[in-house]
Parts: C-alpha cells; sequence; structure tokens
C-alpha cells in the first residue's frame, strides 16, 4: 500500500486529476466504483485510489484481491493528509478517493472536496437516496463550485425503463448534471469484493462482459471529461 506524505513532488510536468467519489447517502456503491474505475483507468495511466472511509471497505477488499493491484492504494488515511495530495502530482494522473458515506464524516468529505478536481456522485434508482444526493449536491458540491456528474448505478435490466425514467428525473426535473454511462446491476459486482475480483483481472465472457463494458464507458467519459490531452490514448 502507498503512504501519502509530504515530500515534494519531483519536477515532471504531469497533469494530475483527483476525482472524489462521493455521497452522504451510503450504499449506493462508492466503493465499487472508485475500485472498478480506477482499475479500468489504470490500463493506460498511473492511477492512486485512497481510502478516507471509515469503513474500510476498499481496504478489504484491497487485501482480499488475489492478483496484484493495477493502481497503487492507499487506505486508512487520516483526513490532514488529503491535503497533501497535489504533492503527488508527478507520479499519477488519476487520484480516486473514496469518501465516506454519513453525516458524521462531513468534515472528512469536505476536506476531500477542497482538494478535488471533480466530483463522481453515485446514486442507486431508488426514492430514498434522492434527498441524500441531493443534499450533498447542494450543501457540499456546489457551493464550492466544484465540477461534478451523477452516475447511475444499480440499473436493473430487468424494470422496463428503469433507466429512462431516472435519466429524465435527473434531467428535467432534478437539473443536476450526470454521466451518459452508468453501471447496470450485476451479480459480479456484488461478488467482486468477495472473490478479490477487479475489472482488469475478469475474464471475458457472458457473466462478465456487462459489467467489463459499463465500467470502460465510464472510465472513456471521465477521461474526455477531465482530461481530453488524454483522451487520444483509448
Amino acid at each position: 500500500m502507498t503512504e501519502i506524505d509530504s515530500r515534494p513532488a519531483r519536477e515532471v510536468a504531469v497533469s494530475m486529476v483527483i476525482v472524489a467519489v462521493a455521497n452522504q447517502k451510503g450504499g449506493v456503491g462508492k466503493t465499487t466504483v472508485a475500485m472498478q474505475v480506477g482499475a479500468e483507468l489504470s490500463r493506460r495511466h498511473r492511477v492512486l485510489v485512497v481510502d478516507v472511509d471509515r469503513q474500510q471497505s476498499t481496504v478489504w477488499w484491497a487485501e482480499n484481491t488475489r492478483d496484484r493491484l493495477p493502481f497503487d492504494f492507499a487506505g486508512s488515511q487520516h483526513p490532514k493528509m488529503l491535503s497533501r495530495l497535489r504533492d503527488l502530482r508527478a507520479e499519477y494522473e488519476f487520484v480516486l478517493v473514496d469518501t465516506p458515506g454519513s453525516l458524521e464524516d462531513t468534515v472528512v468529505l469536505e476536506t476531500v472536496l477542497d482538494a478535488a478536481d471533480y466530483a463522481l456522485v453515485p446514486v442507486t434508482p431508488e426514492p430514498l437516496a434522492v434527498d441524500p444526493t441531493l443534499r450533498t449536491l447542494s450543501r457540499l458540491i456546489e457551493p464550492r463550485r466544484l465540477r461534478h456528474g451523477v452516475l447511475l448505478n444499480r440499473i436493473d435490466p430487468r424494470v422496463p425503463h428503469q433507466l429512462e425514467t431516472w435519466q429524465r428525473l435527473l434531467d428535467a426535473e432534478l437539473g443536476v448534471p450526470r454521466l451518459e454511462s452508468h453501471l447496470r446491476q450485476y451479480k459480479v459486482h456484488a461478488e467482486a469484493p468477495v472473490l478479490g475480483e477487479l475489472v482488469t483481472s475478469l475474464r471475458r465472457n457472458r457473466r462478465t462482459e456487462g459489467t467489463i463494458a459499463d465500467i470502460a464507458c465510464i472510465a472513456r467519459e471521465l477521461e474526455q471529461l477531465l482530461s481530453p490531452a488524454l483522451a487520444g490514448a483509448w
């Protein structure tokens, strides 16, 4: 695992993007997004995944991974260390931070958002997820004028028009920015932490092809949104 320290960064002209995976609503898939999108981005870029959530879900997943992690990982980080993320600009192109999903850890989340370039806000298609998500946006993300996008997660392909209904809700009724890409609900996502699997270690077959495609689309969209100069790598 990687330690965030205060050593000066080497003088190398590298653009680094810090993405906070954030929502004060728990259980919306922040850990899955941070780990899997981080793995997908690592196919082309130097990536660091940081865990500041007291639940330490990404730490457990990382320790359970059978193969070598495709990215650097910093778990159990003290919030004060987050101010030093910018010192790593010569080491990484993408830093993804898995953040707490509770009101009790608002100070930690604020520290991450202060350091971030973009907030990726996963949300599940459940009515109870709407208010906490809007609160996260209106109270924490928008006042910082931080670029952000909502990511629809756990879209059930078996439910007719679920995706379109929630896209319309975000676009027309709530008026919040969202990613065009989304994550469908697959058993692979639920099993991945237990089996120690990441998208980079999955064999492409009928069981995994949907998951692999969804994660790849999110990574490409983030790359195009945040780092146009790197988009040609895809």
